[in-house]
């Protein structure tokens, strides 16, 4: 059996989703800084993170969304501060199209690496 035979185990599986609902906040959390010049609180990161895993048919409890949220504005304020408002734009953009797995993106790739590292450094809740 190889190595891509051997389906991921429930930790890794859930590191995966937590990763990618945080770089989904990031991107939707930029580009609502971007258009409207307001952050997203932690509720509505947490709401849209419900609204998130549930088109995948998954759930997460409360205080983990909270804590991805978290994570998510942390990372999101971060590049803010390093960018242009027009760099800013491009970037939720690139993340934005890169949410579908057919669309290749350094930019994204290079967040995703991000948003596994804040991940994995942050504190178990």
């Amino acid at each position: 059996m190889s190595e891509q035979d051997v389906p991921p185990s429930p930790e890794t599986t859930e590191r995966r989703v937590c990763v990618a609902l945080i770089y989904a906040l990031v991107g939707e959390r930029l580009s609502v800084y971007y258009e409207h010049d307001l952050w997203m609180t932690r509720a509505q990161g947490a709401t849209l993170a419900t609204n998130w895993l549930s088109r995948s048919k998954r759930s997460m409890p409360m205080d983990l969304r909270k804590h991805l949220s978290d994570l998510s504005d942390n990372l999101a304020r971060q590049i803010a501060e390093m960018t242009s408002r027009e760099a800013g734009l491009y970037l939720s953009h690139e993340m934005q199209e890169s949410l579908d797995t057919r669309y290749q993106s350094e930019i994204g790739q290079s967040i995703m690496v991000e948003c596994e590292r804040i991940f994995d450094e942050a504190l178990p809740l």
